[in-house]
C-alpha cells in the first residue's frame, strides 16, 4: 500500500516491502555513525588534551557497559515495534503518544545536528588537505557543498547501496587503526604498560567531562531499529546489530585509546594531544610506518567523515518518512523513491537543511577570528555536542518507556529484561545527561559561559516541549490520527 497518502485506512511502509538489510549490513551502517577513525584521531585526542585525564580507555568500557544495559530493554523491544521512527515509536508505545511526539521531535533535532555538524570538520579536513598536498586553496565549504550533494544521492537509492559503500570505508578503517595500535604497541617509549586501564587514572576530577566526551564516540549505535523495516529479519536483526556494534565500538576504541597511551607513553600523551590534536596519529604514523601509510590515514579521515554523514543522513531520512506517514509532520515527507524504496522526501528534506545551515555558518565565519579553525570550533563542536546531549536524553526516556511497553503488552520477557536492565540503563544514562549538562561550556570549547551556552540545549529540548503540545492538539483535533502514533508501519 503506498505512503503517498497515508491517512486512507492502513497505513504501510513502501519500504517494508525493500528487506535487504542483514545484521553484518545493519552493524556496519552503525559503527560508520560513530566514524572509528574520526573519534580516535579527533574524539580521543581532544579527551586526553582538554581533561587531562590518562584513564580515557577504561572509560569506553565503562560506558560500553551502560549502553549494554541499555540495549538489553531496547534489543527487546524491537522484536515487537518496527518502525522507521525508532525513538519516537517506542516511546509512543511505551509512555504515551504525546510523549513520542516530543520525542520524536528531539531526535530529529539531534540527529540533523550530528550530521551537519560533522560537516564542518570534514569542509575544514579536506581544504587542509587541498592545501597541503596540491596547493590549491579552497574555502571549507565548497568541500562540504559537494559532499552534501554526493550524500543526498546515496540517500535516495538503495539502503543496501549505501551499507556496501560504508562497510568499504569502516573496514579500510579497522586496518588503518590496527595498524596504528600494533605500530605502538612495539615503538611503547615507556614500555607496554596498563596503566590507562587503572581505576585511579580514571576517577579523578574531569571524569565527568571524560565521560561527556567518550559517550559521543558511541552515537549511531541505537539507530539499528531505524532500519528495522528494511531488514531481512527485523526480530533479530536489530537486537544482533545492537549488541555487535556495542561490543565492537566499545572494545575497539578502549584498545586504540590505550595504544596511544603506550605510544607516546602514559606520561607524555596529555602533553602530546595537546600540542599536536588529530595530528598526533598521523605524525606518529609517518614517523614510525612510512609517509604512505599516514597518507593513508589522512585519505581515511576524510572518509570516516563521509561514512558518518551518510549514516546520519539515512537516520534523518528515516525520521522524516516516519513521521510523515503518521501525519506528525507533513505526509509529503513520506513519500518513497519508486524501485528503490528510499524515503525520497526525508532525504532531500535533510539535503536542503544541510545546505541552508552550511551557508549560514559560511557567511557568518567571513572574516571571523578563528580563521580556518572557523568550522571546526563552531559548526562541528557546537552542533555534535548539542546533538549528542539530546541522543543521550532519549535512551534514558527510552529506557523508562521499555519498562512501561512490556507492562502494558504483557510480552513474555524476563525481569532482568523488563524492568531491572532498563531500569539501571535509566540511571547510569540520567547521570551521563547530567555529567554532560554540568560540563557543557567544556564541550564547546569555552572557560565560561556564552549565549552558544544555553541556545544550544535550548535547540535540542524545546522541539520536545513543542511536540508534547502537538500531540495533546492532535488528541482533541484529530483522534483518528492520533491513534496511529508510533503505529505507523502495522496493520490495524
Amino acid at each position: 500500500m503506498s505512503v503517498d497518502n497515508p491517512v486512507k485506512g492502513r497505513t504501510s511502509s513502501a519500504t517494508t516491502s525493500k528487506r535487504r538489510l542483514g545484521v553484518p549490513a545493519v552493524t556496519f551502517m552503525i559503527i560508520a555513525a560513530s566514524a572509528p577513525l574520526t573519534v580516535l584521531a579527533g574524539g580521543v585526542t581532544t579527551t586526553f588534551a582538554v581533561t587531562g585525564v590518562v584513564g580515557v580507555p577504561l572509560s569506553f568500557l565503562i560506558l560500553g557497559g551502560i549502553l549494554a544495559l541499555f540495549a538489553v530493554g531496547y534489543a527487546a523491544m524491537s522484536r515487537y515495534v518496527t518502525n522507521a521512527g525508532a525513538f519516537y515509536a517506542y516511546i509512543a508505545q511505551g509512555i504515551s503518544r504525546p510523549a513520542g511526539v516530543g520525542a520524536s521531535l528531539v531526535a530529529l533535532m539531534a540527529y540533523n545536528l550530528m550530521q551537519i555538524g560533522i560537516y564542518g570538520l570534514f569542509g575544514f579536513t579536506v581544504s587542509s588537505l587541498l592545501s597541503a598536498r596540491l596547493g590549491i586553496n579552497v574555502p571549507w565549504w565548497i568541500p562540504v557543498l559537494v559532499c552534501i550533494a554526493i550524500v543526498g544521492w546515496l540517500g535516495v537509492n538503495r539502503v543496501d547501496l549505501s551499507a556496501k559503500v560504508l562497510g568499504v570505508l569502516v573496514a579500510l578503517e579497522f586496518v588503518v587503526v590496527i595498524a596504528y595500535d600494533v605500530i605502538s604497541l612495539a615503538v611503547a617509549p615507556e614500555g607496554v604498560s596498563a596503566e590507562a586501564f587503572s581505576p585511579a587514572t580514571l576517577f579523578v576530577p574531569g571524569i565527568g567531562a571524560v565521560l561527556s566526551f567518550g559517550i559521543a564516540a558511541f552515537m549511531g549505535f541505537e539507530s539499528a531499529a531505524i532500519y528495522g523495516e528494511e531488514s531481512k529479519d527485523p526480530q533479530h536483526t536489530v537486537a544482533r546489530a545492537t549488541f555487535a556494534a556495542v561490543g565492537i565500538i566499545a572494545v575497539f576504541y578502549a584498545v586504540s585509546a590505550w595504544a596511544m597511551t603506550v605510544s607516546t607513553g602514559p606520561s607524555s600523551v596529555i602533553a602530546a594531544a595537546t600540542t599536536s590534536g588529530p595530528d598526533m596519529i598521523f605524525s606518529f604514523l609517518g614517523a614510525h610506518g612510512g609517509v604512505l601509510l599516514s597518507d593513508i590515514a589522512q585519505l581515511l579521515f576524510v572518509t570516516s567523515l563521509f561514512a558518518a554523514l551518510v549514516s546520519f543522513h539515512n537516520a534523518v531520512a528515516r525520521y522524516f518518512f516516519s513521521l510523515g506517514r503518521e501525519r506528525v509532520l507533513p505526509s509529503a515527507l513520506a513519500k518513497v523513491r519508486t524501485g528503490s524504496g528510499a524515503p525520497f522526501a526525508g532525504s532531500l528534506a535533510q539535503t536542503v537543511i544541510a545546505v541552508v545551515v552550511t551557508v549560514a555558518f559560511a557567511i557568518a565565519g567571513s572574516g571571523s577570528d578563528l580563521g580556518e579553525m572557523y568550522p571546526v570550533l563552531t559548526m562541528f563542536t557546537w552542533l555534535t555536542n548539542s546533538g549528542a546531549m539530546g541522543l543521550v536524553l532519549l535512551m534514558a526516556v527510552v529506557s523508562v518507556a521499555v519498562i512501561g511497553f512490556f507492562r502494558k503488552q504483557r510480552h513474555a520477557a524476563s525481569l532482568w529484561v523488563k524492568v531491572i536492565a532498563p531500569g539501571l540503563g535509566f540511571v547510569l544514562l540520567a547521570l551521563v545527561f547530567g555529567l554532560i549538562t554540568a560540563n557543557f561550556n567544556v564541550l564547546l570549547g569555552q572557560t565560561e559561559s556564552t549565549p552558544a551556552s544555553f541556545i544550544l540545549p535550548a535547540l535540542v529540548l524545546l522541539p520536545g516541549v513543542v511536540g508534547i503540545i502537538w500531540g495533546l492538539r492532535l488528541r482533541r483535533s484529530q483522534p483518528a490520527l492520533y491513534a496511529r502514533i508510533g503505529h505507523g508501519s502495522e496493520d490495524d
